[in-house]
């Protein structure tokens, strides 16, 4: 059996092909595998559980029934994600970061953003997103209130992203090989940074790897991992 790792797509209403293309891939990768995990931004904008748009219903019923074991971690888009949603998805929610057992390996499973320490105007926004007590205020607006206030950030975001040099925004090794250290293991998988690839990254001397997975803008990107070990993949959408 197979283990499938997502992460990036970025679901709106907006890019339906995107859509399209996950319920492509549910039916014909998901659907027999042994599990699916999804490590962040999953959605373009979350604004909250209480969100019950069709287009959200259809993502969630799409979820629901797939017949295997199915993990979310939250990314930097969709850091409201609860309970609530992951109970009707059938998603389990993870801790970011989190170490899975897989076939004998461990392997660090992150979203990503933790790691872009240089770019530090987007760490201080980043420890303000997912601090509670902000996450609980920003819940308790309405939701047309919470829909201006994602706008406003996407825009800031936008502005962000041009004026920012991409080396700034991309991972800091040193920071890689600090969780690898710490949580003692030489295997990362990450997303966010829509850099998909496989880096050799030694860890005190001892080889190590850390995998990206690519976003789902021109192409569905997946991992899939099996006994025989993994495989970084991608498909046109």
């Amino acid at each position: 059996m197979t283990t499938l790792f997502i992460s990036d797509l970025h679901l709106t209403e907006d890019e339906l092909r995107v859509e399209e293309a996950f319920v492509e891939f549910i039916d014909e990768h998901a659907t027999n595998a042994e599990a699916l995990y999804i490590l962040g931004d999953f959605f373009e904008v979350w604004l909250g559980d209480d969100d019950d748009t069709p287009f959200n219903r259809r993502i969630i019923d799409t979820l629901a029934a797939l017949p295997v074991d199915k993990y979310i971690m939250h990314g930097n888009r969709d850091f409201l994600i609860g309970e609530a949603f992951c109970a009707a998805a059938g998603l389990t929610l993870l801790p970011d970061p989190t170490i899975i057992n897989l076939y004998g390996t461990p392997v660090l499973c992150m979203h990503g953003d933790s790691l872009c320490t240089r770019d530090e105007a987007y760490m201080e926004t980043r420890k303000m997103l997912r601090n509670p007590a902000f996450k609980q205020e920003l819940l308790s607006q309405p939701l047309p209130v919470r829909a201006d206030i994602a706008r406003g950030a996407r825009d800031q975001s936008k502005v962000h992203t041009r004026e920012t040099a991409m080396d700034i925004m991309d991972v800091t090794l040193e920071e890689v090989t600090r969780e690898l250290h710490e949580h003692e293991t030489t295997l990362l998988l990450h997303g966010h940074t829509h850099r998909p690839a496989i880096h050799d990254h030694p860890v005190n001397g001892v080889p190590g790897t850390r995998i990206v997975l690519g976003d789902w803008g021109t192409h569905a990107w997946y991992l899939a991992w099996d006994e025989s070990g993994y495989d970084l993949r991608s498909y046109g959408i």
